[in-house]
């Protein structure tokens, strides 16, 4: 998480955290590929996000 809010001193855009526990479909969806990162609903990242590749994809979807 620490990433993601030193890449918003960067680029600006929308950061929404969403704790999964307790909510047994989202456990079963992403427990495994914990940390998770989508972009426009799209799964973009998992495990690390690298800073680059992040700002790249953020800036292609305002393209988009």
């Amino acid at each position: 998480m620490s990433t993601l809010a030193e890449l918003r001193q960067r680029a600006e855009f929308e950061l929404e955290t969403v704790d999964i526990s307790g909510d047994p479909g989202l456990e079963e969806r992403y427990r495994e590929w914990l940390p998770v990162v989508e972009i426009d609903g799209e799964r973009a990242f998992v495990y690390h996000v690298p800073s680059e590749a992040f700002l790249r994809r953020v800036t292609q979807s305002r393209i988009s």
